[in-house]
């Protein structure tokens, strides 16, 4: 049986029911599942409830894509060539890395220090800050609603930052003890870079700057810290499953060496090699239904390591909980004539139920599918 969901007075979107949480709270809650790392320290053989027979099949780009824009944000102020890289990597990518971004290098070194040690300590140390059956936050898995689904080769640690008076301490490790400071202005950091990256896209977009940060102010930003471990199928498993982001603004860290992110244009995936120092940013969902689809979210995967562990850290960073999910109304006139809305309107609260309780299942397979018109 569907749950109907109205979005913006259209016909209800159906949810069915075996893509919902069993335990599902507000915004999700997942089935708990054997701790990856742990698995593998103790075995090199990997369950099959890990393998993708699917990657057999898969096309990777030889080149031909080339690599993902570039964009120095030190030069977004002071000139229109800039802005203008940056506007095409949001209409033709939706996956871009900047430099220059103002984040000290120091910060970046610290939180990954802070990162790599958590991930170090025993299993015993880091379920002390397990997640619980009914929400996201926490030290676990995301995303597992069967027991038949596949699963992902990778841990993680899920916090959300801010609305800070929201902030859920039980859920920020002590250990290092150094870990919440750092944690704390990491995010901070991060949160400029992005409001930055919305000026000057709103700049792009020919709307008053206010309009678009407005939405995000007192918004919701989450850390999602990742740890994948080795593994010697490293082809046959993923680290995260295809998908696209339900946020807003993503920007990601690699915090080692270990390569795995790929996109996935025009039906091949490309792999990316990250620039020392950069974010990754991506446009999430939110911001392709904001742009009325101008910008796109694209679909990406991380992949594992068959030698080495790989670790990164993505910052979310998604509109006020009270705002409504829908084409900006400037955005919906062009040449003074009024355009039509491509995506339907709802509430962020019921966004963020819905999309927290839908499996990764590539972009096709995310809540966008449902919002468009």
């Amino acid at each position: 049986m569907a749950e109907n969901i109205n979005v913006g007075g259209c016909l209800p979107v159906p949810i069915f029911q075996q893509q919902l949480a069993p335990t599902a709270g507000e915004v999700g809650g997942y089935l708990p599942v054997p701790n990856v790392q742990e698995l593998a320290a103790v075995s090199k053989d990997v369950s099959a409830r890990y393998i993708r027979p699917e990657r057999e099949l898969e096309q990777v780009a030889a080149g031909e894509f080339g690599q993902i824009p570039v964009i120095d944000m030190s030069k977004l102020q002071v000139g229109d060539d800039e802005l203008a890289k940056l506007h095409s990597a949001c209409k033709e990518w939706g996956f871009f890395q900047v430099i220059n971004h103002g984040v000290a290098e120091q910060v970046i070194t610290k939180m990954a220090e802070d990162v790599q040690h958590f991930f170090s300590l025993s299993l015993e140390e880091k379920m002390e800050y397990a997640q619980l059956s009914t929400g996201i936050e926490g030290y676990g898995q995301a995303f597992v609603f069967s027991e038949k689904q596949t699963l992902d080769w990778g841990d993680m640690l899920y916090i959300n930052a801010t609305p800070v008076h929201e902030r859920k301490m039980r859920f920020w490790p002590r250990n290092p003890s150094s870990f919440r400071a750092t944690l704390d202005q990491y995010a901070a950091e991060l949160e400029k870079a992005a409001r930055s990256l919305l000026i000057s896209m709103s700049r792009n977009l020919e709307v008053e700057p206010e309009k678009l940060l407005n939405l995000f102010n007192d918004g919701e930003q989450s850390l999602r810290m990742n740890y994948y471990p080795p593994c010697e199928q490293a082809s046959k498993v993923t680290g995260v499953a295809p998908h696209a982001d339900g946020t807003g603004l993503t920007l990601l860290t690699r915090l080692n060496q270990a390569q795995g992110l790929q996109v996935r244009k025009e039906g091949k995936w490309v792999p990316i090699d990250p620039l020392p120092g950069a974010f990754i940013v991506n446009i999430g969902d939110i911001l392709e239904i904001i742009t009325n689809g101008e910008y796109k979210s694209i679909e990406h995967r991380a992949l594992v390591n068959d030698r080495n562990e790989r670790l990164s850290i993505a910052s979310f960073h998604d509109p006020n909980m009270d705002v409504m999910i829908e084409p900006m109304s400037d955005l919906l006139v062009k040449d003074q004539k009024k355009q039509a809305p491509n995506y339907k309107s709802i509430s962020h609260r019921d966004y963020k139920k819905i999309s927290r309780n839908m499996k990764l299942d590539g972009k096709d397979g995310g809540f966008i599918t449902h919002m468009k018109i």
